[in-house]
């Protein structure tokens, strides 16, 4: 699976059963964070919910922290 991710543009989107696992938790914690306002960033088209790869990225990246001690992002 993670061979298909590399080769995929960081612009193209993901359904939260790929995303989820993209980013290493389940499309149901996605669906809660979705409903609570945390989480990634995500697209809305129509019925549909969609993650840019570029977003998911962004968010690992502003989650990463160097200690147990350090505050919620």
């Amino acid at each position: 699976m993670e061979v298909i991710f590399r080769e995929l543009d960081r612009k193209r989107s993901l359904c939260e059963k790929l995303a989820g696992p993209y980013i290493g938790i389940s499309p149901r914690t996605l669906q809660a964070w979705r409903v609570q306002g945390k989480g990634p960033a995500f697209l809305k088209l129509g019925r549909a919910v969609r993650y840019r790869i570029c977003d998911l990225d962004d968010w690992l990246e502003a989650n990463m922290r160097n200690s147990t001690s350090q505050g919620e992002a």
